[in-house]
């Protein structure tokens, strides 16, 4: 696999606090495939930059690329790194070595050149890191986190929990998304494979939704409810949408895994038309349902959503209406597990979890398959 690794670093000062962040993308299409950033307290411009060179090499490293280009503004580092130019200063040779010893192990990596303009997602992580690092929230996050302390005094609206940050070392205030399985249809009464088909909800289905909304209500420093364009979630997320007083945005990375020449089949018969594609794409992610999509595919489409929501929303929190594979890659990102977290977490109809995203790169899942507001 062929990838472009984005790297940037810079110091409030230099030396000065410093961070550093790096983006690895897909060489063919530009997909987004990992993202890195981090404080690093204080340093120079050169030793930031090196940290986000060597970030994104490790991260290109855990995806298996074999191919790696280099971009990054630093016309220093591209230098030293393409071994035109000596490594003179004590403090960045063994970050040289550092980062030629993890080039090392990926084959081909090439090193080019780029003006600033060119390096912008890069450049937004590092100064996130700087800013998480020195404590400074993105816009409207002090009034939340008021709006947050004063839900605490008031009976009967439910607040957020305790940061995690004291025991984790996560900084900055975190986006926080509500994850809303939607209601029941008459397909996944049957226990058919529903993904692309729109069946509406049933009346149990508009009752799970409206308790949900009950539930959601009580929530006082939601900044928006953004939802799956499907009917399902959509009539779900209307019902939330009403109870808060909010708009319901679309999201088309929301919709759910495409399941082809399954749609509409249960689990024996999808296994019996197609027995040695099933069993495949049962222990194989990058396996594609027929005429449908893999849970790869998926995973990297929710990846960007949520991303997008990070980017809209960032440091508030955000009503997620979408459909099991969605909602367990968004928890599957939060947890940092692999691909068999799909198979071994179980989702009701109409259930809440919470995961957070925090713009140092930390997460944490809050609340899983809560059901309690359908009693």
């Amino acid at each position: 696999m062929k990838v472009v690794v984005e790297a940037d670093g810079g110091s409030r000062g230099n030396p000065g606090p410093a961070g550093y962040g790096a983006v690895v993308r897909d060489a063919a299409t530009g997909e987004v495939l990992a993202e890195r950033a981090e404080g690093i307290g204080v340093a120079t411009n050169n030793v930031a930059e090196y940290r986000g060179l060597i970030a994104g090499l490790r991260a290109a490293a855990e995806l298996g690329a074999s191919a790696v280009v280099v971009r990054m503004d630093s016309k220093l580092v591209v230098e030293q790194m393409s071994g035109r130019w000596q490594v003179k200063h004590p403090s960045m040779q063994p970050l040289a070595r550092e980062a030629r010893e993890v080039a090392a192990g990926l084959g081909s990596v090439s090193y080019e050149w780029i003006p600033r303009e060119r390096n912008k997602a890069a450049d937004r992580l590092a100064n996130e890191a700087m800013d998480a690092q020195a404590g400074r929230n993105r816009p409207g996050a002090d009034r939340a986190g008021a709006d947050r302390a004063g839900a605490a005094e008031r009976p009967g609206v439910e607040s957020a929990v305790s940061s995690p940050s004291s025991w984790t070392g996560a900084m900055g205030e975190p986006t926080r998304l509500y994850l809303l399985r939607h209601g029941q249809t008459e397909l996944s009464v049957a226990a058919r494979y529903s993904g692309r088909g729109n069946p509406p909800l049933t009346e149990v289905g508009r009752r799970q939704a409206e308790a949900a909304a009950t539930r959601l209500a009580k929530l006082d420093r939601v900044a928006a409810v953004v939802s799956s364009p499907l009917n399902r979630a959509a009539e779900t997320a209307a019902a939330v949408g009403r109870a808060l007083g909010l708009a319901v945005e679309p999201l088309d990375g929301l919709i759910e895994t495409d399941f082809g020449g399954w749609e509409g089949l249960t689990f024996a018969e999808a296994a019996e038309q197609d027995p040695e594609l099933h069993r495949r794409w049962l222990g194989d992610p990058s396996v594609p349902t027929p005429g449908g999509e893999s849970f790869d595919v998926v995973h990297r489409r929710v990846r960007r959503a949520r991303d997008e929501l990070i980017t809209r929303y960032g440091g508030r929190d955000v009503v997620v209406v979408s459909h099991v594979t969605p909602i367990k890659s968004l928890l599957r990102m939060g947890l940092d597990a692999g691909p068999s977290l799909l198979f071994r977490l179980h989702l009701d109809l109409a259930s809440l979890s919470v995961v957070e995203f925090y713009p140092d790169g930390h997460a944490s899942v809050r609340l899983v398959n809560d059901t309690s507001h359908l009693g």
